[in-house]
């Protein structure tokens, strides 16, 4: 069967309301825009429970689903500036946000996709990021257990793809994205290029293909600049 859907409309038609979401990207750099923006667009959809480092920015990416206000919660580690929706509604407490350290946002991602049940560390202990937590002394040091994350789906922005689905990243635009692919049942993936099988050079492959269900070519791949800084 194949995994090639002809447009992001169709890739994300079945992602429904209150389903919980993987989204790549640090800031920008990374997140599948395109997907977003079908699933933006969807009607009767939303109460969504993101899972995602950056907020996006203003009209792209996550951007737009915080726009739409069609966030519930989001688990992230940071509240960029770049969104002016994404901030606004964790300002005035619309939605619920759960602020993670980013290492251990990651290794809980990591967690959810190795079947770990979760993992002890020193950060964060003795914060409020330890409130309600199990705490332990190990080696000398205070630790607190932290939860694998895992979701209904992940929304994944790759360089290249072959038609099994195994992905290419490039450079930083790699970022979350593997570990994402992952961790969710099913894994949607946006790329700039398919390739047939045998394209790719296995040591060149970041996700084997047996994470991938869905494989769209972007329909857009321009990308704006988060934040713009001008050297004289």
């Amino acid at each position: 069967m194949s995994k090639i859907f002809e447009s992001s409309t169709a890739a994300v038609a079945d992602i429904h309301d209150g389903a919980s979401i993987l989204i790549g990207g640090f800031g920008i750099c990374g997140m599948a825009h395109n997907l977003c923006t079908a699933l933006s667009v969807r009607e009767k959809v939303g109460n969504f429970h993101l899972i995602s480092n950056a907020g996006g920015m203003d009209n792209w990416g996550v951007g737009l689903l915080f726009e739409k206000k069609q966030v519930s919660s989001i688990i992230a580690s940071r509240v960029g500036p770049a969104c002016k929706a994404y901030e606004d509604q964790v300002m005035r407490e619309e939605i619920k946000i759960e602020i993670c350290p980013q290492g251990t946002f990651s290794e809980r991602i990591r967690a959810g996709g190795s079947g770990i049940g979760g993992f002890f560390t020193p950060t964060g202990a003795g914060t409020v990021v330890a409130e309600n937590k199990e705490s332990r002394v190990i080696d000398g040091v205070e630790h607190i257990f932290e939860n694998p994350i895992k979701a209904d789906f992940s929304l994944i922005r790759a360089w290249k793809a072959d038609e099994n689905g195994n992905l290419l990243y490039r450079q930083s635009a790699r970022n979350f994205n593997p570990i994402m692919a992952t961790a969710s049942k099913i894994t949607i993936v946006e790329v700039e290029e398919i390739l047939p099988v045998g394209s790719l050079n296995p040591d060149e492959v970041h996700t084997p293909g047996i994470f991938v269900d869905r494989i769209v070519k972007g329909e857009d791949l321009t990308k704006p600049i988060e934040i713009l800084k001008i050297r004289k």
